[in-house]
């Protein structure tokens, strides 16, 4: 049931932003609606087979192995044993904003990112919580959903500065678009990309909390782990990375900031998990 679901709201999702890419290029007539086809065809396709690079990437993950990261690359190896999942590829990020998060289509290919913030704040046991709870959104087809999220996200705040600019431009044109749709678009973008991410469930950090547990073999590390990074966030958020992204990691970044984003949290309070975990214990 857990992988139909999130299949579907897969399909949703990338629907929803072929939808507005076509509603965009509709703006500038034929020609345009018939490049905002191609272009959102495309999109798709990078959303479904690239967005866990591009995560990585804009995160300036670095792939650790054996030798460089041994403690790290064994625990995870022992947790997916655990978990009955393939190894995945582990990455080291270099923010100080203490973080974590799983990314790839299918657990073939899955990756585990920590912070290098995380791995300064977190005990072992701790960390094992963390990297436990990853592993089971891999377990649970969790993160193709968030990787196509978080590109969608993305490319819809890109769309609306490109339909602001270009709308602008081509004002005094035949086909041209309006620009004042231009400007509203450019507004209402980054509220859409919140609201995407607003439609990942955030049921979903509460099974992967009981389900991590599991993988762990105690909900102590975890539960030690959510209130060391909840706490720490809010004095060292994970500002000017992308937003889009957020609802990837294990507890919400930019807690801390006096940012819009606050509004569109994609994480349920810290306080509630924690009592769910301890209510396991």
């Amino acid at each position: 049931m857990t992988r139909f679901t999130n299949n579907a709201k897969t399909a949703v999702l990338l629907g929803l932003l072929f939808g507005l890419i076509l509603l965009i290029g509709a703006q500038f007539g034929q020609r345009g609606l018939m490049m905002a086809f191609v272009f959102g065809g495309m999109t798709n396709v990078i959303a479904f087979f690239f967005s866990d690079k591009i995560a990585l990437k804009a995160m300036r993950g670095q792939l650790v192995d054996e030798k460089t990261a041994p403690d790290l690359v064994h625990m995870v190896g022992r947790l997916a044993e655990n978990a009955g999942l393939p190894m995945p590829k582990v990455y080291i990020c270099p923010q100080e904003a203490p973080n974590a998060f799983a990314t790839g289509r299918n657990p073939r290919n899955a990756a585990v990112a920590v912070t290098n913030g995380a791995l300064k704040l977190l005990s072992y046991d701790e960390l094992e919580g963390v990297m436990a709870h990853e592993l089971a959104h891999v377990k649970n087809r969790d993160t193709l959903i968030s990787c196509v999220a978080a590109t969608i996200a993305g490319a819809i705040s890109f769309l609306g500065y490109m339909a602001f600019w270009f709308g602008g431009a081509a004002s005094n044109n035949r086909q041209g678009g309006n620009p004042l749709v231009g400007l509203l678009l450019l507004i209402l973008a980054p509220i859409a990309a919140g609201l995407i991410q607003m439609a990942i469930s955030r049921s979903r950090e509460f099974v992967a909390d009981a389900d991590g547990a599991t993988i762990a073999g105690t909900p102590d590390g975890l539960i030690g782990a959510l209130r060391k990074l909840d706490a720490t966030a809010r004095r060292i958020p994970l500002a000017n990375e992308m937003p889009s992204q957020n609802h990837m990691f294990i507890v919400q970044p930019l807690s801390g900031g006096r940012n819009i984003a606050r509004l569109f949290t994609t994480h349920p309070p810290v306080n509630e998990r924690i009592a769910r975990l301890q209510a396991l214990a």
